[in-house]
């Protein structure tokens, strides 16, 4: 048996955010919370979605100290003042980190407790507060998901929740708010959709209507990705960017993840670097030896990505989306290795042991042992 998971509204194409303020009043929302982060600040981004609610005579405040990697004291910060203010719908703008962090600020709100209660799969008891996600780059898709992650700072782990209770209720993806985001920004979170459609077309619960939607999404960014990086001022590129990333959401919010996720969380909880350029490092040496596992699906993906596969055997097939995912990174920029990104060889014994736990392992195509995933990592290295 099988779940479809996904927010009741989405608001999609150049425009979209306008539609704020009804979903507001739709939800009952009287004060807002509105979660952001410092650059999008400054960008002036959260500043035109809090604009909309002054026009609809929506009350709101703001908390917008969250970090890259959102982490506990992050979500505690904001519970504080949504619970200081009396917000009763929350509305967070940008990318994963905001709306992650104001997942973990809607989850405890009602459900009261600490937010490691709910590391792992429906923890919670009961509904989380309203929330309205605008999403402000075409990347992890957290705005439509029951995943958030955030970092134990304590543990320096990333804790995985996954719930139903924390998906959206509605979600917005308005191309005209992307369009400052920075190229290697853009790049970052483009690998980290194409992560998400790839991992989710070759785990062990794709369905038909999950696999529709990730190949169709790595259609999409093999063909816009470079041209938004290019260009951000490229509204039809950003908005297929969007829509991408959108439908990578769709498959592995149901379809769930992989060993890349797996790796790249203990990357981000140890070293506290990006997630999207993680996951983009890690992928094509986890589908190297995810190959095969899933020979013909690789194929698939590789002619998806535009490789030339016609005529080809399907292992010499499978084996081009392995090296199309690295041209890809290469031109966008992406680093070639994990000792670009400071991470320590000697590391690799507790990254490993840390991803083994991770919840992620759970669907991947061919399971591993320790000594596999340090493998990987020495790989990737």
């Amino acid at each position: 048996m099988y779940g479809y998971f996904i927010p009741s509204v989405n608001l999609m194409g150049q425009g979209a955010v306008a539609g704020l303020a009804t979903q507001v009043k739709n939800l009952g929302g009287t004060k807002a919370l509105v979660v952001s982060d410092a650059p999008l600040v400054s960008a002036g981004i959260t500043a035109k979605v809090e604009a909309l609610l002054d026009e609809a005579g929506v009350p709101w405040v703001r908390y917008a100290e969250t970090k890259p990697n959102p982490t506990t004291a992050n979500v505690n910060a904001g519970l504080t003042v949504l619970k200081q203010q009396g917000c009763d719908i929350i509305i967070p703008v940008g990318g994963g980190s905001p709306i992650d962090c104001a997942k973990g600020i809607g989850i405890l709100a009602s459900n009261g407790g600490k937010i490691q209660d709910y590391e792992g799969l429906d923890k919670s008891t009961k509904p989380m507060l309203p929330m309205i996600a605008v999403n402000t780059t075409a990347g992890t898709a957290s705005e439509m998901t029951r995943f958030t992650i955030i970092t134990d700072e304590a543990r320096h782990v990333k804790m995985a929740i996954v719930d139903w209770r924390i998906t959206p209720h509605v979600s917005i993806n308005d191309p005209d708010l992307m369009v400052s985001m920075p190229g290697a920004l853009t790049a970052a979170t483009g690998m980290d959709a194409l992560t998400h459609a790839v991992e989710a077309y070759v785990s062990t619960a794709a369905t038909p209507v999950t696999d529709s939607a990730a190949i169709k999404a790595i259609e999409l960014i093999a063909e816009f990705l470079p041209r938004a990086v290019a260009n951000g001022e490229d509204l039809e590129a950003r908005e297929m960017m969007a829509y991408a990333q959108f439908m990578a959401g769709m498959a592995f919010n149901n379809a769930s993840l992989g060993y890349v996720h797996a790796m790249a969380h203990q990357l981000g909880g140890v070293y506290d670097l990006p997630h999207g350029v993680c996951n983009a490092v890690l992928l094509p040496h986890v589908c190297q030896f995810n190959l095969i596992a899933r020979v013909d699906r690789f194929a698939k993906v590789a002619g998806a990505l535009g490789a030339p596969v016609d005529g080809m055997a399907p292992m010499h097939a499978a084996q081009r989306a392995v090296e199309a995912i690295k041209e890809l990174s290469a031109a966008l920029g992406i680093p070639a290795g994990l000792e670009e990104l400071g991470v320590k060889r000697e590391d690799f014994p507790m990254l490993a042991e840390h991803a083994m736990q991770d919840a992620c392992m759970l669907t991947n195509p061919r399971q591993a042992t320790l000594e596999d995933v340090g493998a990987i990592y020495a790989a990737a290295f």
